[in-house]
């Protein structure tokens, strides 16, 4: 599967996306800060990044606009902001989806397979494989 980096400030929603995300069979890294996960981003690329938009030391806006500076890492954002202007912000700053919390883990997986698809990762090939079987 992939390897996804959370930037997600909220300590429950960062267990809870990653126990989730694991039990699905990917390699989760965390940073709880957008400064520890650009450096994250940079050090160790990940397929895919899920991004929170309000982190405690910098806009995830700006984290964003760093992240597209240096990288074309997918990039889904994961907010409970659900303004128009705040989606179309992120979207045209370079976000490749935008997903507002709550959401469900199955949405989140059909998003990062489909994200998977259209970056030609290997690792969106056939189908999502859970509990050692092919669903």
């Amino acid at each position: 599967m992939a390897t996804i980096l959370l930037i997600e400030d909220d300590g429950s929603i960062r267990s809870a996306i990653t126990r989730a995300l694991t039990d699905l069979g990917h390699v989760v890294a965390t940073s709880n800060t957008g400064m520890s996960g650009l450096e994250s981003a940079v050090d160790n690329p990940p397929d895919v990044v899920l991004l929170d938009l309000g982190l405690p030391d910098i806009e995830g806006l700006q984290v964003l606009a760093m992240l597209r500076a240096v990288s074309e890492v997918p990039v889904i954002v994961i907010t409970a902001r659900d303004d128009d202007a705040d989606m179309v912000k992120a979207l045209d700053g370079g976000a490749d989806d935008y997903v507002i919390k709550p959401f469900g883990i199955e949405q989140l997986e059909a998003r990062l397979r489909a994200i998977l698809r259209r970056s030609g990762s290997t690792v969106a090939e056939g189908p999502l494989v859970v509990g050692g079987h092919r669903d």
